[in-house]
């Protein structure tokens, strides 16, 4: 009896270390969790932002094939990124190619068509194709943990066909002289109904769906799709009370210059800058629309408002083409344009594997994640992005100074706090012989040192230097 009873004694105290081990164990794990700073105006001055594209950025196309990869965008320079609308989208006239329902389809096809991801069935919910809520937050964590800051793709404007606004509340939308909803006047957007913005119960539910992401999910911000297209008094409204419970950063999918004033968005568009940069690779602009571009930013905008620049983004690029169909062979002359001129650089999912096709919008593609020589181009120009204050493009950006060149050179000089570097492209398809200002400097992407005597400088067509001193 006594041996059994020791043999009890014995097995309940190996259970207990044994458990104890394990306590223990979790509790060194979670201090190893780092608690992310407040976005902040001073992190925004360095930041490269992702564009992420779940449903094709792996042949899984979930959340979890894209969080074991977040520490490589940190390799990147990569400090926000930006996921597309993460929520169930509606069955009901569900997008297909060729502005067509997937209904319209034979049914054995139908399953192909998945829809948009901006005919939002519920903002509150994931959609199943991506994983769980528990995923996500996995994602948001280990973003965080990289010190990486999370922003959800937001849908004001519009939901879609299967949202339960429909069936309660039908005043929430657009209606006809029939008293029938329709989808947004003047676009080709049948797969989704039009909010009211005239209705006051209806801006209080987006606003609270908005808050459960960042009260609930701990999300720092959103990219909010057509927002020069809802009612500047809502966004004034929305912002105040997300920034009152946190230090959210706000990107309109819009270049209306009001929509960043006050304490309204952070960012909004390089729409111009980057049909001008399209143009100037076709040989249809100059530099001197370049010239005019900035021109009409410095006029229209305030210091402090950011500019996202861009060579691609969902839309261009199953839309308008890939990098390659719209800049041919100058890509890395334009993705230093848009690292080095004021604002802040996006990477769009698949464009750091120098993605050459153009991905499917309705239906399951994937990416070829293959590093090559463009991976390592956009990791040494996010490094200098994120370490030299020469190139801040927040709310206080260095400053930018144009230098006299050549018709076809683009030449300008970027400075703050006693670090500066030039720009210097020639676009052209002849080689050109300007002045650069004397000096010692390294040309950062060849990585060689030259001092500069005023002597004739030679660039050949389409080529390009970021000079630091």
């Amino acid at each position: 009896m006594k041996k059994l009873i020791f043999t009890f004694f014995a097995i309940a105290l190996f259970a207990s270390c044994k458990e104890e081990k394990k306590e223990t164990k979790i509790e060194d794990e979670s201090k190893t969790s780092v608690e992310i700073e407040p976005i902040s105006d001073e992190i925004l001055e360095t930041t490269v932002i992702y564009e992420a594209n779940i449903r094709q950025y792996s042949p899984e196309g979930t959340f979890d094939e894209f969080t074991k990869d977040i520490p490589i965008l940190k390799e990147l320079g990569v400090k926000v990124i930006w996921l597309m609308p993460v929520f169930p989208i509606s069955e009901t006239k569900r997008k297909a190619e060729g502005g067509k329902f997937a209904s319209e389809f034979p049914e054995e096809e139908q399953a192909k068509y998945l829809g948009s991801y901006y005919a939002v069935t519920d903002f509150t919910k994931i959609n199943p194709e991506f994983g769980n809520k528990e995923d996500f937050r996995e994602l948001v964590k280990t973003a965080h943990d990289n010190g990486i800051y999370v922003i959800l793709d937001w849908v004001p404007n519009h939901t879609g066909w299967d949202h339960e606004w429909l069936k309660n509340h039908p005043e929430y939308y657009t209606q006809n002289e029939k008293g029938e909803i329709i989808h947004p006047e003047g676009t080709d957007w049948t797969d989704v109904a039009d909010l009211n913005y005239d209705n006051q119960e209806m801006r209080k539910e987006m606003i609270e769906d908005m808050l459960y992401w960042v009260k609930e999910e701990n999300v720092d911000g959103f990219r909010c799709d057509v927002a020069g297209s809802v009612p500047l008094d809502f966004w004034g409204t929305a912002i105040s009370k997300l920034r009152d419970e946190k230090n959210v950063f706000m990107l309109a999918e819009a270049w209306e210059p009001e929509l960043l004033d006050g304490d309204l968005f952070d960012m909004a568009y390089a729409w111009d800058g980057h049909h001008t940069m399209n143009g100037m690779a076709k040989g249809e602009k100059s530099v001197s629309d370049f010239d005019a571009y900035i021109a009409k930013i410095n006029k229209d905008y305030d210091e402090d408002d950011i500019l996202m620049n861009f060579i691609t983004n969902h839309d261009e690029n199953s839309w308008n083409g890939t990098i390659k169909e719209r800049m041919g062979d100058k890509k890395e002359l334009f993705t230093a344009l848009i690292y080095t001129k004021p604002g802040m650089p996006l990477i769009y999912s698949g464009q750091e594997y120098d993605m050459g096709h153009r991905l499917k919008f309705f239906e399951k593609d994937s990416i070829s994640k293959r590093k090559g020589a463009y991976f390592d181009y956009l990791k040494k120009l996010g490094e200098l992005k994120n370490t030299n204050s020469a190139l801040n493009g927040g709310k206080n950006a260095a400053s930018y100074k144009r230098l006299d060149s050549e018709k076809d050179v683009l030449m300008f000089e970027r400075s703050k706090d006693g670090q500066s570097l030039l720009f210097v492209g020639n676009f052209s398809d002849k080689e050109s012989s300007i002045t650069l200002p004397k000096g010692i400097y390294l040309d950062y992407i060849r990585n060689t040192k030259a001092e500069l005597k005023g002597d004739p400088f030679k660039i050949g067509p389409w080529q390009y230097h970021i000079l630091i001193k």
